[in-house]
C-alpha cells in the first residue's frame, strides 16, 4: 500500500472554472497507483472544487453565470475585507465543495467520459490556488 501527499498549484485569472484533471492523473501515475483513492482538498475559503463536464466550454460559462446571478456582488454584505467580491466568494464556496474523493481502478481515475476536475474560482483577481492531493492505495 502507498500513501502520497503533494500539492497542486493552479493560477487563476478571474472568476471561472479551471480544469486540472491532467495534473491529478500525473500525480497518480508518479505514485504508481493501481487501485485506490485520490482525496483532493482546496486550501482556500473563496474557491471550490467541482467535477463537471469538460467537453463543451459553454457548460462552465453557464455555471459561472448562474452563480453570479445566485450570489451577486453588492452592498448587502458586511464582510468586505478584501473587496466587493470577498463575501460572495465565501458564499459560493459554502454552496459547492472544498473536497473531492475520486476512485482509481486499474491505473485510471474513475471519471465519466465527459467529466473533468475543476477549481471553481470565486474571486475577481488573479489568485494562486493550492489543492492538496492525498493518494492512498495499491501499487502496480
Amino acid at each position: 500500500m502507498v500513501q502520497d501527499f503533494s500539492e497542486i498549484f493552479i493560477k487563476t485569472g478571474r472568476q471561472g472554472l479551471y480544469e486540472f484533471t491532467s495534473e491529478v492523473k500525473e500525480r497518480c501515475s508518479l505514485a504508481s497507483l493501481r487501485n485506490g483513492l485520490v482525496n483532493l482538498s482546496i486550501l482556500h475559503t473563496s474557491a471550490s472544487l467541482l467535477i463537471q463536464e469538460n467537453a463543451d466550454p459553454a457548460v462552465t460559462v453557464d455555471i459561472q453565470n448562474f452563480f453570479c446571478d445566485l450570489v451577486p456582488h453588492g452592498s448587502q454584505y458586511t464582510h468586505k475585507s478584501e473587496g466587493d467580491d470577498d463575501m460572495p466568494a465565501h458564499i459560493r464556496t459554502a454552496l459547492t465543495n472544498t473536497n473531492l474523493a475520486i476512485s482509481v481502478q486499474n491505473f485510471e481515475l474513475l471519471l465519466g467520459v465527459w467529466q473533468g476536475l475543476y477549481v471553481f474560482e470565486h474571486r475577481d483577481s488573479v489568485q494562486e490556488r493550492t489543492v492538496f492531493c492525498h493518494i492512498i492505495g495499491d501499487l502496480r
